[in-house]
């Protein structure tokens, strides 16, 4: 089993909406995930509309690729680096720490994962 940022067992992050690379609902990682999905994050308006301007639009849907599209206070599997750039200007969204990945901390340190956790 996948271990979370604390070193225990990676929790489920959400099944409505369905998240995680492999859309098991955990913010599981691998080889293929180039992304690396790993930070289990609930969705602000802010923060919504900060990944919107950097190019990633989360909050429209794209019923083509079955994504309803996320809306404040759904958990998501963001990229590590979205959420360290999201960090840096301020707007990043709160975690949970025991559904985060630990190669996030690959990216960004357990103690600034700390000050967003629920």
């Amino acid at each position: 089993m996948a271990k979370n940022v604390l070193g225990g067992d990676l929790l489920p992050c959400s099944l409505d909406p369905l998240t995680g690379y492999y859309r098991d609902g955990c913010c599981n990682t691998g080889g293929d995930d180039y992304g690396v999905h790993t930070v289990c994050a609930v969705m602000t308006a802010e923060f919504l509309e900060f990944s919107k301007a950097m190019g990633n639009d989360l909050s429209t849907p794209m019923p083509q690729y079955g994504f309803a599209g996320l809306k404040p206070g759904d958990q998501w599997c963001l990229c590590a680096s979205r959420w360290a750039e999201a960090f840096e200007a301020d707007a990043a969204p709160n975690v949970v720490l025991e559904a985060t990945h630990f190669s996030t901390l690959d990216f960004v340190s357990l103690s600034d994962l700390q000050r967003h956790a629920l």
